[in-house]
């Protein structure tokens, strides 16, 4: 019971991190496409492709289950659907 608490502990810290990320990439991703920050500020350019390569890997499997919507991306709010729901069923079985 104890190693499923650490499991548990772990992937919700893990899970808080992507989260993080995910909206740190959502926000610097708005701020370039609305001209309120310049694409040409080398330093939030380099921070926000790290993140993007960072998360691609974990995107492109849920990309291509997911219809094609045309400009919006989904692939970020599904990513963060299922990391909850993980916990949530994770938690679940520890109780129980």
């Amino acid at each position: 019971m104890q190693a499923l608490y650490i499991i548990y502990e772990i992937l919700s810290m893990v899970t808080n991190v992507l989260v993080m990320l995910i909206i740190i990439q959502f926000i610097i991703g708005l701020l370039f496409a609305f001209n309120v920050i310049n694409s040409s500020n080398q330093f939030l350019a380099a921070f926000y492709d790290a993140i993007n390569r960072l998360l691609e890997p974990v995107y492109r499997p849920i990309r291509r289950v997911l219809p094609a919507t045309g400009a919006i991306d989904f692939s970020p709010l599904v990513l963060v659907i299922l990391l909850n729901v993980v916990l949530i069923v994770l938690k679940g079985i520890m109780v129980a």
